[in-house]
């Protein structure tokens, strides 16, 4: 079974793409289209990545580029701690910003270094990054979509 075609996944879809609208007033997707909303953000042009609410968030998505980009399948990727998506000295850095993301709702325009598993180093640019809220407006976790990077090693 692809990823999308999850139930839990599909429902978590619509969080994260409704989240993202109601912080920024922006689509996260453009158009509209009769494939399911799962499916087209599992193969989005870009980057769309979540993790969850744990004390350790845990990632719970990565469409195909993501997966790709950081070189797991989705099994690997699903149990990875989100922290682990940047190296040791850059996660000083990416906690403020998921602090700054919690208070403000959503930041646009972020940029940083992260880390595949196989060590392979890449500058993201000009990401979002936002709070997803469940339909009772309780907090699900937090997503980040970008669509630029550049390969530092």
């Amino acid at each position: 079974m692809s990823p999308w075609e999850s139930p839990e996944i599909a429902r978590r879809m619509e969080w994260l793409v409704r989240s993202h609208r109601l912080w920024t007033g922006r689509d996260l997707l453009p158009g509209t289209d009769t494939t399911s909303l799962a499916e087209r953000v599992w193969c989005a042009p870009q980057v769309v990545v979540a993790h969850g609410t744990e004390a350790d968030p845990v990632l719970w998505y990565g469409n195909r580029i993501a997966l790709g980009l950081w070189q797991m399948d989705w099994a690997e990727f699903t149990a990875t701690p989100s922290r682990f998506t940047a190296e040791a000295p850059e996660r000083e850095e990416r906690a403020r910003l998921m602090a700054a993301v919690t208070a403000q709702g959503f930041i646009d325009d972020y940029a940083g270094v992260r880390i595949s598993r196989n060590g392979r180093r890449f500058r993201i640019h000009r990401a979002t990054v936002w709070n997803v809220v469940d339909p009772e407006g309780a907090p699900a976790g937090q997503a980040a979509t970008f669509s630029s990077w550049d390969w530092l090693s």
